[in-house]
């Protein structure tokens, strides 16, 4: 396992440090696992997912209401390869053709608001035109 080194909060510039999902979810972190939080936390509410086996952040701290919108974004773009109409990888290769993205830039966890709206925009588009 490696931990990343120099994670910072995009909102407030602080310092992130990975802590047990306890720390953010309490006794409803119903799972194990780890989660890059602001170090201004609770007052910045800006955390990150930690990958399992290498602890490296699974994207950008994002505060409440763009970690809503990136599960919105990954509900639409789910909803894509789980129908069953493409294999996962063909569902990232049309992600990234879609919105011409590299395939390092082609995850959701590093989505902005502007690229999960377009996001959503295209899935919602690509499953009507597929129905």
């Amino acid at each position: 396992m490696r931990k990343k080194k120099g994670v910072y909060c995009p909102y407030c510039k602080a310092k992130a440090t990975l802590h047990p999902l306890s720390y953010v979810y309490g006794e409803k972190a119903n799972r194990s696992g780890y989660v890059y939080v602001c170090d201004r936390y609770p007052k910045c509410d800006a955390y990150v997912w930690a990958h399992p086996k290498t602890l490296l952040p699974m994207g950008t701290l994002a505060n409440g209401d763009l970690r809503n919108k990136r599960i919105q974004a990954h509900r639409a773009f789910d909803r894509l390869w789980k129908s069953g109409r493409m294999k996962k990888w063909q569902a990232y290769k049309w992600m990234q053709g879609k919105l011409d993205l590299s395939p390092e830039e082609a995850h959701i966890g590093k989505f902005g608001d502007y690229m999960c709206d377009r996001l959503i925009i295209a899935c919602n588009q690509a499953h009507f035109n597929m129905a």
